[in-house]
């Protein structure tokens, strides 16, 4: 599966998963963790993966990506620090859902058509390969091993300083 595809199947996933916890059919606190698993695989494949390999498509949205994900990372720790049943906890998800919903659009309607033109189907489905793979990793560890702890540190401010370092030092 190319990158892109597998991207967009994740992106519905979290939409289901943002409808039960707004229906409140289901468990919210089983519901909340697959969400909070869901959404640090997919950070980590984009920030580790993709984003370091479609840079030079559009660096200015690439850089931008990993601005939103810094902000939904810290209202997911804000979201799983409130109790299902709080009066900040609707509102939580609501501020959560509607970054990751801009997020999503953006890189659907903007960043991955132009991927998709700049790199060629054998490459995206190496890309996809290798990113399942990491998200499968990351998703089984939990949203607790994929983060930094606190609100002061995120994963995309870890991510940028890695692939910084690792631009320099390839120079």
């Amino acid at each position: 599966m190319k990158a892109t595809s597998l991207l967009q199947g994740q992106h519905r996933k979290v939409e289901t998963l943002f409808g039960k916890l707004e229906r409140g059919r289901a468990d919210a606190d089983t519901v909340l963790e697959e969400l909070a698993n869901s959404l640090a695989a997919h950070m980590a494949i984009e920030q580790e993966i993709f984003y370091p390999a479609v840079k030079k498509v559009d660096s200015t949205l690439v850089a931008e990506s990993f601005e939103e994900h810094a902000l939904a990372e810290l209202e997911l720790k804000r979201l799983l620090a409130s109790e299902p049943g709080d009066e900040t906890f609707d509102a939580r998800v609501t501020a959560l859902k509607e970054l990751i919903q801009h997020h999503v659009e953006e890189e659907e309607q903007e960043l991955f058509p132009k991927v998709e033109k700049a790199l060629d189907e054998s490459m995206l489905a190496d890309m996809g390969k290798q990113m399942k793979a990491r998200f499968d990793e990351v998703y089984d560890a939990g949203f607790e091993a994929a983060v930094p702890r606190g609100m002061s540190k995120t994963s995309a401010d870890a991510s940028q300083k890695k692939n910084a370092k690792k631009a320099r030092s390839a120079a």
